[in-house]
């Protein structure tokens, strides 16, 4: 009769017993027989309440998902031939995302004759980088894309990070997620009736 090398449910070495003996002690303690190693010689059994296990690798796989933090990259479309006070605002866009702790993609975009001069693109997407280097950095240099240039802004922390410390801000300040909802609806209703 082929044995098997028996786990009792702590984690204890029951030895190497047959598989009929195994299957009696499973139903004895009211557990199920697991294979956990089919590979080994000879095959290691484990006693175990597998409904209760599957239930709790989920459980585990789930809440490592939700910490789990997800990069997103932002794009940004400039012009070489911006306003200053329009760059003001693109980089203030940037600001924002790099604290969010996203990745940003910004992309010159170039028409006619602006398509001869990329140094104009390349000194703007340099000018940037440079305004945002104590948020960011360059993950990727410039380069020439077709009628674009395009540069990504990496974040210096990490997104987990950037939240945590959000969380922590609004903490401080006494404010709750719902308190923000709430708030905002009041200001939407508010513009609401005034018009």
């Amino acid at each position: 009769m082929p044995e098997v090398r028996l786990v009792g449910p702590n984690g204890e070495q029951v030895g190497i017993v047959s598989i009929g003996d195994a299957l009696k002690l499973a139903q004895e303690s009211d557990l199920d027989l697991v294979e956990v190693a089919a590979t080994a010689r000879p095959p290691v059994c484990k006693l175990m309440d597998y409904g209760k296990f599957k239930y709790e690798s989920a459980m585990k796989a789930r809440e490592a998902r939700r910490n789990q933090a997800h990069t997103i990259i932002k794009e940004i479309k400039l012009r070489p031939k911006i306003d200053p006070h329009d760059y003001e605002t693109k980089k203030g866009h940037v600001v924002r995302f790099l604290k969010a702790g996203d990745k940003v993609k910004v992309t010159i975009m170039f028409r006619g004759r602006e398509q001869s001069r990329p140094e104009l693109g390349f000194r703007l997407l340099q000018r940037l980088a440079e305004d945002v280097t104590e948020l960011g950095f360059v993950e990727s240099q410039p380069k020439q894309d077709g009628r674009n240039m395009i540069m990504v802004i990496g974040p210096h922390k990490k997104k987990a990070e950037a939240k945590a410390e959000r969380a922590a801000a609004r903490a401080q300040r006494g404010d709750s997620p719902v308190d923000l909802a709430d708030e905002a609806t009041e200001q939407a209703e508010a513009s609401a009736s005034v018009e």
